[in-house]
């Protein structure tokens, strides 16, 4: 989608089938599944409060299957361990040079674990906080003090953090918020509320907005 709000057509076989959201089924013990019911709620917001074509349910996808490149966009989250095989390493790396983009957000226990297996696929390249001036948290809805703070595990500010490869963004790693649980909603977080719902719903749109834009 450029700014305008029209669809680009990503990379792979969503240039001739709706857009959808490949969940990454890593390896390590972690709970890759967790959030059943987060990506399809944004996928449908997604085809009700944006121009893009959509599908009504995620996918996934194992980052060792070729299938991995039908997808522009991955998402992983968890609460545990994470671990790539060497194969993996390989593929994402590949993926996010040409064009891929990955969303991991922190469901509260990943960080080391997440950090310890990019920095396999990106051993150059560190993690630097993004700025509240980037475009990511202005593309479509306003949050002009970046992340917003989605469901309360621990104190202190949501932290959003990237991987820029020459230039580009290519994972947006989200931490201390848990975009995911909102995404869910008060169905199934009652403490979070209907405001922190839409609160995940916008910025998870952003996040998709930017990655099909830049």
């Amino acid at each position: 989608m450029n700014r305008a709000g029209i669809a680009n057509e990503p990379v792979g076989s969503e240039q001739t089938s709706r857009f959808t959201i490949a969940r990454i089924k890593y390896g390590g013990g972690g709970d890759w599944y967790g959030n059943k019911t987060a990506l399809n709620n944004l996928l449908r917001y997604l085809k009700e409060q944006t121009n893009i074509v959509t599908g009504n349910s995620e996918t996934f996808v194992e980052l060792s299957d070729i299938k991995l490149f039908d997808y522009s966009f991955l998402y992983m989250a968890g609460h545990g361990n994470v671990k790539f095989s060497d194969a993996d390493v390989k593929n994402l790396r590949t993926h996010l040079t040409h064009g891929g983009f990955l969303w991991c957000d922190d469901d509260y226990g990943i960080d080391k674990f997440f950090r310890r297996e990019m920095k396999k696929v990106f051993p150059e390249l560190e993690f630097v906080p993004i700025p509240f001036s980037h475009p990511l948290y202005h593309i479509y809805y306003n949050f002009s003090n970046g992340l917003p703070k989605i469901h309360e595990h621990d104190g202190g500010a949501p932290e959003a953090f990237g991987l820029f490869w020459k230039g580009r963004l290519v994972c947006f790693y989200s931490k201390n918020t848990d975009i995911s649980d909102g995404l869910e909603g008060p169905d199934v977080f009652p403490e979070d509320g209907i405001e922190k719902h839409q609160q995940a719903l916008k910025i998870a749109t952003n996040i998709v907005v930017y990655a099909l834009t830049y």
